[in-house]
């Protein structure tokens, strides 16, 4: 192994490196165990290529429920640790593909880890595990869930407020159950993917039909288990199910699939998804599914970005790469994001060195318009590239009256004038 561990106590160095007693509450000490454990996850993503599987496994299922104990008791608000434990997961996946456990064990491990209580930030797949588990695994894995299931009391009443009062522990068990629901249905949709079952997909992934989300996770669904032009005609419902963005998401994911599926049928659907929801990301989608047809579409498209200032600038500035048309966008449409005036200037400078500056001196003004110590940073940066570009020209007096100026209306404001001195500004 390149880090000189041998195979034979990877388990112990790992482990090592994923337990502690330190206090994890602080912000920077999560962060720190949380880059150690993607050091041990390293090291027994590298003893998989050589340890014996049936020993690496039992391993990596103590790394998670050591990692699981350490998350619940960290500030992990970076994700740190929670990217490591869900790399853990997919290693288990790849190291079970190899160890072939017994069906039982490996069923009553997923289930272990699902409904236990122990937590409930991470999820696994049981897609993932059916071709270990083999037909005989998937039915002691669907038995344990019924088992489960059978043990859920009553569904409570949707208006619940104020019970947790009258019966604190019935509250409890009811939000224990909704969290097992959860689960279950949430398994059940993923066993219908692996049964390749039409009629089970639809029913557990589009549920009622009232929410856009789940029609485009029946498409993803059907598109799973290869039943493709199911899958179009669920993302097109999806699409066509409002203007929220839901069904824009679903509306990018039809695109998808006719081009992959059906690529003559890609351009009128990117041009009618561009018409419902005009952007400079869905007109770039449709720029590049235009292909040498774009010509045929550019007006359009152009006129239809006008009523949006920045979506038509950030358009012409990043995917038609024409900074002299974003730059007359911009003024015409009397764009008004900083934001962007600050990234077609960056690109225009190299046009007109001098024309920028009037951008930047307004961008400036925006910077100081609050007391933030941030904001003036920005303004001194940006007055210092205002000297530079004026240098040697007539306008480099103005630029220095301008700092002046500021200084002067600013005089209130220690730490704008430091950072202006720190700037070198006169």
């Amino acid at each position: 192994m390149s880090s000189g561990v041998r195979d034979e106590n990877v388990g112990d160095v790992a482990l090592g490196l994923i337990r502690t007693r330190a206090d994890l509450h602080r912000w920077g000490a999560a962060n720190a165990h949380g880059r150690q454990m993607h050091e041990a996850v390293g090291l027994l993503r590298d003893a998989a290529e050589s340890a014996d599987p049936a020993v690496l496994l039992a391993v990596v299922e103590k790394a998670i429920a050591a990692a699981v104990r350490v998350v619940l008791r960290a500030d992990d608000s970076s994700g740190i640790i929670g990217d490591a434990i869900r790399d853990l997961l997919e290693l288990h996946t790849q190291v079970a593909s190899k160890a072939r456990p017994s069906p039982s064990r490996l069923a009553a491990w997923m289930v272990k880890f699902q409904f236990d209580g122990t937590q409930d930030f991470f999820s696994i797949d049981v897609a993932d595990y059916a071709s270990v588990l083999g037909p005989e695994g998937l039915v002691l894995y669907r038995a344990q869930l019924a088992e489960i299931a059978g043990g859920l009391g009553p569904e409570p009443a949707e208006d619940v407020s104020g019970a947790w009062l009258s019966d604190p522990e019935g509250w409890q068990k009811a939000a224990q159950d909704r969290h097992t629901r959860f689960l279950l249905e949430a398994n059940a949709r993923r066993l219908a993917v692996v049964d390749r079952d039409v009629d089970a997909i639809i029913a557990t992934h589009a549920r009622d039909r009232k929410v856009a989300a789940w029609l485009h996770d029946t498409a993803r669904a059907l598109a799973e288990t290869g039943e493709v032009d199911l899958a179009v005609d669920w993302a097109r419902q999806a699409a066509d199910f409002d203007r929220g963005h839901q069904s824009l998401d679903a509306a990018g994911y039809w695109c998808e699939l006719l081009a992959q599926h059906r690529p003559d049928a890609e351009l009128a659907a990117r041009l009618e998804v561009f018409r419902r929801w005009p952007s400079s990301s869905t007109a770039q989608q449709l720029r590049r599914a235009a292909g040498e047809a774009w010509p045929a579409h550019r007006d359009e498209v152009l006129d239809t970005l006008g009523r949006s200032p920045r979506d038509a600038v950030v358009f012409a500035l990043h995917h038609l790469g024409d900074v002299e048309l974003a730059w007359i966008l911009a003024h015409n449409l009397e764009l008004t994001d900083a934001r962007t005036w600050s990234d077609l200037a960056d690109a225009y400078e190299r046009v007109d060195p001098l024309g920028v500056l009037p951008v930047l001196h307004d961008l400036v003004v925006g910077d100081l318009r609050e007391a933030d110590a941030r904001g003036y940073r920005q303004a001194a940066r940006r007055l210092r590239r205002m000297r530079g570009l004026a240098a040697g020209t007539e306008r480099a007096v103005e630029i220095d009256e301008l700092i002046g100026t500021l200084r002067e209306e600013h005089r209130r404001r220690p730490r704008l004038q430091r950072e202006f001195d720190q700037a070198g500004l006169p």
